[in-house]
């Protein structure tokens, strides 16, 4: 599995910018929420990776995979 990376940028007029590497599907919007929440930022535009559109693999403890929507 891909190492999960966050990226974040904070430019001198005060705009914070966050881009993910290694988070597939939806879940990178979870990560962007938690930013907005530590970071008392407020989300004003977002654009989507290629990794969005993805499906993310997760093994169970019993080495089932499953994709997570």
């Amino acid at each position: 599995m891909a190492e999960k990376q966050i990226k974040i940028k904070l430019l001198p007029d005060g705009t914070v910018q966050m881009h993910t590497e290694g988070i597939k599907g939806k879940s990178c919007i979870d990560y962007a929420k938690m930013l907005e929440e530590i970071a008392d930022v407020k989300i004003t535009s977002q654009e989507f990776t290629p990794e969005y559109y993805e499906s993310e693999i997760y093994e169970t403890q019993d080495n089932n995979l499953y994709n997570r929507e």
